[in-house]
């Protein structure tokens, strides 16, 4: 998903900053980088597409399980 880096490194930039000089301060409406966060996410999502990944693929808890020591097919 290099395609997404810049759009992440953006993103956190804006996040880390928020999370410092807003929300440390009180001020919880994040809103400020939900832009950044819309296109970021967009970003990812296709990516994934492109690579026949899908969401629920990823969701899947495998540690403790079986499915830990198989390997992928």
């Amino acid at each position: 998903m290099e395609a997404c880096q810049e759009l992440k490194k953006n993103y956190d930039e804006c996040f880390n900053n928020w999370f410092t000089e807003r929300f440390m301060k009180g001020h919880t409406d994040d809103s400020i980088c939900a832009p950044l966060l819309k296109v970021y996410k967009e970003c990812v999502q296709k990516s994934m597409k492109e690579q026949n990944i899908e969401l629920k693929d990823i969701e899947i808890n495998h540690l403790g399980t079986e499915n830990e020591k198989k390997s992928p097919s």
